[in-house]
């Protein structure tokens, strides 16, 4: 696996981060992020998109960042750009 790391979430200290990190060799963005509570997984279960099923698959997660990590999600996708992903 070539997993980049990207950035962490410089506002959380020693406890534990939101981290952003970018696998080329799967071609993938990989985040570490927050659990949702029950409400926001609710409704994210909730969420209906024409064509696709409701609810979250067994082999998927909700995960939650801070929007001061923006600059950073750009920064990993520009990197994978970069990367010819």
């Amino acid at each position: 696996m070539a997993l980049r790391f990207i950035a962490i979430d410089p506002d959380t200290g020693q406890q534990g981060s939101p981290t952003i990190w970018v696998d080329e060799s799967k071609r993938e963005l990989v985040f570490q992020g927050w659990k949702p509570d029950e409400a926001l997984e609710a409704e994210c279960r909730a969420f209906e998109v024409p064509g696709h099923a409701p609810g979250i698959p067994a082999h998927e997660a909700v995960i939650r960042i801070p929007f001061r990590m923006v600059p950073m999600v750009k920064e990993a996708c520009d990197a994978a750009e970069r990367a010819g992903i």
